[in-house]
């Protein structure tokens, strides 16, 4: 079994709509900063990569909605690596509440590129890091 990462957030009420639920682009952000700090607890953050001329844009992302969080929620997410191959990083994310209900299932699909966009190989040292966390079952 592959390690996980786990990224605790607590919902805000700017995250929410009026019926007081995540409003679903929200849940994007949510991954997102999980990564980074996943990134960061590897002790390689996102800045570090990018000064080094590598980025990781989202080239696909998908999002199974569960369970709807609510204003003060304590959220758990999960990240751990679907895949991570020459210029290809895909991310398995679950997000569960404070009862451990589970709240949203996704997998988001990433290239290593330069900053101008052209595709590069991942740093080797980053893969390294990447292995214990690496699970190729995927959700979808």
């Amino acid at each position: 079994m592959a390690e996980l990462f786990r990224h605790a957030h607590r919902v805000t009420y700017a995250e929410c709509t009026v019926g007081n639920h995540i409003y679903h682009a929200r849940y994007l952000d949510l991954l997102e900063a999980a990564r980074g700090e996943f990134m960061r607890a590897l002790g390689t953050p996102v800045l570090t990569l990018q000064d080094a001329d590598y980025i990781f844009p989202v080239i696909e992302a998908r999002l199974r909605y569960k369970f709807p969080a609510r204003y003060d929620d304590a959220l758990t997410i999960e990240v751990w690596l679907t895949l991570v191959e020459r210029v290809r990083l895909n991310f398995g994310h679950r997000i569960v509440n404070q009862n451990g209900q589970l709240i949203l299932e996704a997998e988001t699909f990433h290239c290593c590129t330069s900053r101008d966009e052209k595709p590069k190989r991942l740093p080797p040292e980053l893969v390294e890091k990447l292995k214990p966390y690496l699970s190729p079952t995927t959700l979808f």
